[in-house]
């Protein structure tokens, strides 16, 4: 009676299990072109449907083995305009003065640089911008979420573009992170910069929430940039 009532159990389970893979949807190999498809249109529609936020940015620069300690820290307020582009605020900020000057504030020009018309559709996680191809274990959860890993690879290459693992959601393909190295190096005494950015869902769209950056070159060593990204506030298009 109990290996009858044993098998009976693992029946039971084996059935819940592939009702609630066939509920997400992932009972086979995900179709590569309907994912790139969905990433696509996931990128298309936060383009279009926001006009413009407000956010929190905190930067924190960590030097050598110290990654508790920050060498230089700043908190500036980002505003993003469709068309127009980003401008930063400084509320504050402490530590090193050459860290400051010379490593966190070109880092808010860079960014500004990037969003300006004309440019910003260059930086976007698309197929347009990226060679995409299922990752080899592509069904992945990550951060509680289900996730669809893509193995991507940019079609120029620029500091701000990755080589390495974008993870989207497996529902509708909004980003949910990447990680990578960057495909070019801002300098000949930078060395390799790996980076990785977090993102949530915000009234349906990938806002980044956390991101990490880290080079190690022979010249300045290791370090290590933390962001952090709080008090969204979206202007979101209506009608849409």
């Amino acid at each position: 009676m109990g290996l009858r009532r044993l098998k009976a159990a693992r029946t039971v389970a084996c059935v819940c299990i592939l009702v609630l893979f066939r509920a997400l949807g992932l009972t086979q190999e995900p179709d590569p072109a309907a994912v790139i498809h969905n990433v696509d249109a996931a990128v298309a529609a936060r383009f279009e449907n926001i006009l413009g936020f407000t956010d929190v940015e905190h930067y924190a620069v960590y030097r050598g083995d110290d990654q508790v300690h920050p060498a230089a820290e700043m908190t500036a307020r980002d505003t993003y305009k469709k068309g127009v582009g980003k401008t930063y605020t400084v509320m504050s900020q402490s530590g090193s003065s050459i860290l400051l000057h010379f490593g966190l504030k070109p880092l808010l020009e860079n960014e500004q640089t990037i969003n300006q018309p004309g440019n910003v559709e260059k930086s976007w996680f698309n197929s347009a911008n990226y060679m995409m191809k299922l990752n080899s274990a592509a069904v992945q959860n990550l951060n509680g979420r289900n996730c669809i890993a893509l193995d991507i690879k940019p079609k120029e290459e620029a500091s701000n573009l990755i080589i390495g693992t974008m993870w989207v959601d497996a529902r509708d393909g909004t980003l949910v992170q990447i990680e990578g190295v960057a495909s070019k190096n801002p300098s000949a005494f930078s060395g390799t910069i790996r980076m990785m950015r977090q993102y949530t869902n915000i009234n349906g769209y990938s806002m980044a929430v956390h991101a990490r950056a880290e080079s190690d070159s022979a010249l300045f060593g290791r370090t290590v940039v933390m962001i952090d990204y709080s008090d969204y506030k979206l202007e979101i298009k209506t009608g849409k």
